[in-house]
């Protein structure tokens, strides 16, 4: 582990870029980002509008360690260059900011109040790729629809099993069980989360420490254990459909918690904007997200 990188993430103030949109989200990113499925063909046009949109945020003035503590990577991203330097190597190198890969393959179908992540057969393969990379840490999401006792200990009990395989590897894994921001026992899913949490953080072993993402709570620091344990390297919020100004609200009542947000942090953005107004309309985001994640 990169000691300077780790104590960057650890401590540093600021917080965590979400660029990790894959195949079956790409598509609304670049809607979003003004670009229709009309004007690509195939995946292949479709992943190198992708890059382009985020070779444009990562090389903008305001992206840097700052006030960003790291950045969440898709994995043809990380295959990726910028500027004829690979992806993970100049967000460090470059702009100070610590790299992350997503590594899951997306989600099972739903059963029992929640989506597990699917089989990942050739996760040490690409563990040890972004080893080569100089990456840090990943990611890996699974889904939370329902206040289901057992259903949380399934999705919790899958995500620190796979933790433990990207621990063994030296890498730091972000846990991300996240409950959905819209269900009517969204309250009661996060206290069975957190006791569902507590529980695998305080089974590792040795010296082990994660991280975690977790949907903003209902109640003001309800992750405050968390934050606090000692296994846990840092706790991050996403904005799971939130808009920007109300996630940067409810992230700014939660005591050490920082953003880690995706949609939040492209809002505003077009590809027809000139250089000046897009920089400066991302330095305005980013500005935002790093007061709410320094006033928890």
């Amino acid at each position: 582990m990169d000691r300077s990188q780790a104590e960057q993430v650890t401590n540093g103030n600021g917080f965590i870029a979400a660029l990790d949109q894959s195949g079956g989200s790409t598509p609304k990113a670049l809607k979003l980002y003004g670009i229709d499925e009309d004007a690509y063909s195939g995946e292949a046009e479709m992943f190198d509008l992708i890059h382009q949109m985020r070779t444009r945020i990562i090389k903008s003035p305001a992206f840097t360690g700052d006030k960003i503590v790291g950045a969440i990577l898709f994995e043809m991203t990380m295959d990726r260059e910028i500027d004829g330097i690979p992806s993970a190597k100049y967000l460090w190198e470059k702009r100070s900011v610590v790299p992350f890969l997503k590594v899951d393959k997306g989600l099972e179908e739903a059963s029992d109040g929640v989506k597990l992540m699917k089989p990942m057969p050739d996760l040490d393969t690409l563990l040890d790729r972004a080893l080569a990379h100089g990456v840090f840490g990943t990611k890996m999401r699974s889904v939370i629809d329902a206040a289901s006792e057992s259903g949380i200990a399934a999705n919790v009990a899958q995500q620190f099993e796979v933790g433990r395989q990207i621990l063994a590897k030296g890498l730091v894994p972000i846990i991300e069980p996240e409950v959905t921001i819209s269900i009517s026992d969204k309250a009661e899913a996060e206290d069975i989360l957190v006791d569902q949490i507590t529980q695998h953080l305080d089974g590792l072993s040795g010296d082990a420490k994660v991280m975690l993402k977790l949907t903003l709570p209902d109640m003001a620091n309800r992750y405050a254990s968390l934050v606090d344990h000692p296994r846990v390297m840092r706790v991050v919020a996403l904005s799971g459909g939130y808009s920007r100004d109300d996630a940067n609200a409810k992230l700014a009542r939660n005591r050490g918690v920082i953003a880690s947000f995706s949609r939040a942090l492209t809002e505003g953005l077009s590809a027809g904007q000139g250089d000046a107004e897009f920089d400066a309309t991302l330095a305005a985001t980013i500005d935002s997200i790093y007061e709410a994640s320094i006033s928890g």
